[in-house]
């Protein structure tokens, strides 16, 4: 998603909200909750947390406003920075509820154990939509395919916000797409 201001509008919107100009924390907040729901909603699963993320992260953006710079060129963005707090925030959260132990994904063949029901006629390919597809995914690889494809961040940056190595992030993202290629219904049958 690109910035959904001007940069000159951010940074006129940010210094008005810097000096206490109540109107222009709203705006700021009316401006980014969706997208800031969102990308919390994806990463955390679950709509409390989604909503607890999208608090944390306004509260960490009033609180940070002067940190901002506006610059030109990449990461100088208003969204940008925003959605980095965002991420960053439910990642904490993921890592501090640890509401789901981390599972690998599973060898071939051990889905049938994962407790999702799913069956098929033999001879017939198994399609599923999507947003199915993904859910079945563990969280931290959910997370990972998440950032990396629908965000556009790097591995490097996703290493950091999980505390990981990008490495870790590398494999889980090539793991995650091959089992989604697999529920997805793609190469069935060839």
């Amino acid at each position: 998603m690109a910035d959904t201001l001007p940069l000159a509008e951010a940074r006129s919107l940010v210094a008005r909200a810097r000096s206490g100009d109540l109107a222009a924390l709203e705006q700021l907040y009316r401006t980014y909750e969706g997208p800031v729901y969102t990308l919390a909603r994806r990463l955390t699963h679950s709509e409390d947390d989604a909503e607890d993320v999208l608090q944390d992260t306004f509260l960490e953006v009033c609180r940070s406003l002067k940190q901002w710079r506006g610059e030109e060129g990449g990461g100088g963005t208003l969204w940008g920075w925003i959605r980095t707090i965002a991420a960053s925030k439910a990642m904490m959260r993921y890592r501090r509820e640890k509401l789901r132990e981390w599972e690998p994904l599973e060898e071939e063949g051990a889905a049938a154990g994962s407790g999702v029901a799913v069956s098929a006629p033999e001879d017939v390919p198994l399609k599923m939509d999507l947003e199915a597809a993904l859910a079945r995914l563990p969280e931290r690889s959910r997370a990972v395919v998440w950032l990396h494809d629908v965000e556009g961040y790097t591995h490097e940056e996703i290493a950091e916000l999980m505390g990981m190595t990008t490495s870790f992030s590398k494999s889980q993202l090539a793991r995650a797409h091959e089992r989604l290629r697999q529920w997805l219904g793609a190469g069935v049958g060839a």
